[in-house]
């Protein structure tokens, strides 16, 4: 099966390896790729679990019904293996009951605990 993500890999050779624990993301990018993927499996802890302790939510509420249509990441700043910080822009494409949608997003990761993961964003690129 080809990575929900993008990257033109497997699943098991990209996001795969995140969600089932085997790998952490080195960059911000592939955290975001990951968490991307996850809300397109449906995977509710994975994204949970990556969210910064300060602003993670109790449950997302995940709407089944929702189909990931596709994600460009329309560019990163800092978030490699040795920064602290890193930032993401992103489009991703979804249908809801018919109806195209699309969520641009300039979301901020941190490290927490030597890990990748996500803090916040500003929705509308």
């Amino acid at each position: 099966m080809e990575c929900p993500c993008g990257s033109g890999r497997t699943y098991e050779a990209c996001c795969g390896r995140y969600h089932g624990g085997a790998a952490l993301p080195e960059t911000a990018e592939q955290l975001m790729r990951s968490r991307y993927s996850a809300y397109v499996l449906g995977d509710e802890a994975y994204l949970l679990g990556t969210w910064h302790s300060r602003t993670r939510p109790d449950s997302l509420g995940l709407d089944a019904r929702v189909k990931w249509l596709g994600l460009k990441i329309r560019g990163a700043s800092e978030g490699g293996p040795g920064d602290a910080t890193g930032t993401v822009s992103f489009v991703a494409r979804h249908k809801l009951d018919g109806r195209a949608h699309r969520l641009e997003e300039n979301s901020r990761f941190l490290r927490e605990d030597g890990r990748w993961v996500y803090l916040d964003g500003d929705v509308g690129g």
